[in-house]
């Protein structure tokens, strides 16, 4: 058995409140968020919850900028130990774990709805629901859009199949383009890594470059999508079950993609700045861990919400 003194000294920072502003940050983010999507029929509930939102974003944010700012400054100074260094690689394994039981939830509803609950609302199965409960005109058919004014379920494009209304535009243009611009972007990370570990500062900070505009490049064109969703497809979070479903994984995806752009912005500035060495750089891998976890999450929204 190792005796004591053969362990790392762990290296334990001051107390600090940080935590604590963060938690208060998250929770009016959160709230905030919460609230606008049950008062987007009102619009000064909405204005307001939108308000609560950004005030909690903001803090969040500085919060978050003094709290990293303060664990580069100590790694700097050489405070990190081996011991603490694996504390960091752990806590970041188990976040995206955490991320993917997130996306896990939602993709499980998706599953759930399309093979399950669809089919019996049309009366398919054991459990299916016989007689005149619902509309005459209803079918069970995915994608399941509802008319709020009308109070009828519909598909937006009539005499089309479901397959051929999503490969005419959701599959073959936008989001097949996100698809190749974030595949592309885990590529030049992969560059950019590659680089870092040569001791190449010029390729690393031209590839971070890359990365982040592409990282850009792939939200603009999502919100550009939302446009058209809202305004020539009907798909809203009014529309049904496909709406929610739809709105809910691309966006929280779209938030997801948001916060890995910033985070390779940061690693692009610190590139420049020559903070990392080809052996240590645990931050920029960090980071990239994230964005590589971001696209694979991204080619399961494509082939099971735009594709099937």
């Amino acid at each position: 058995m190792a005796s004591a003194g053969s362990h790392d000294t762990y290296y334990v920072p001051e107390q600090t409140k940080l935590p604590f502003f963060a938690s208060i940050g998250l929770f009016l983010t959160v709230y905030g968020l919460g609230s606008v999507l049950n008062d987007v029929k009102s619009s000064e509930s909405a204005t307001f919850s939108t308000m609560i939102s950004l005030a909690g974003f903001m803090l969040l944010s500085f919060i978050l900028f003094q709290w990293f700012s303060t664990v580069i400054r100590e790694n700097h100074a050489g405070m990190n130990s081996d011991q603490l260094k694996r504390s960091y690689v752990w806590g970041m394994a188990w976040f995206i774990f955490s991320e993917v039981m997130f996306f896990a939830a939602f993709f499980g509803a998706l599953f759930y709805v399309r093979t399950f609950s669809v089919p019996w609302i049309g009366g398919e199965g054991d459990k299916g629901i016989t007689g005149d409960i619902l509309w005459p005109e209803f079918e069970a058919a995915w994608p399941l859009i509802v008319n709020p004014d009308s109070s009828l379920f519909s598909n937006p494009h009539e005499g089309m199949s479901v397959s051929e209304w999503s490969l005419s535009f959701f599959a073959k243009y936008l989001p097949f383009w996100n698809t190749v611009i974030l595949i592309t972007s885990s590529v030049t990370v992969h560059f950019a890594h590659t680089a870092l570990k040569a001791e190449n500062r010029k390729g690393l900070i031209q590839w971070m470059f890359v990365s982040v505009a592409l990282g850009v490049l792939f939200l603009f064109l999502q919100g550009f999508e939302y446009v058209e969703a809202y305004g020539h497809y009907g798909i809203t979070l009014d529309s049904g079950i496909y709406g929610s479903t739809f709105f809910l994984l691309t966006g929280f995806h779209g938030f997801h993609v948001t916060l890995g752009t910033f985070m390779l912005a940061i690693m692009l500035v610190r590139s420049i700045k020559g903070h990392f060495k080809p052996d240590d750089h645990f931050g920029f891998e960090a980071a990239s861990w994230y964005w590589h976890f971001v696209d694979v999450v991204w080619v399961g929204l494509f082939i099971f919400v735009y594709l099937f």
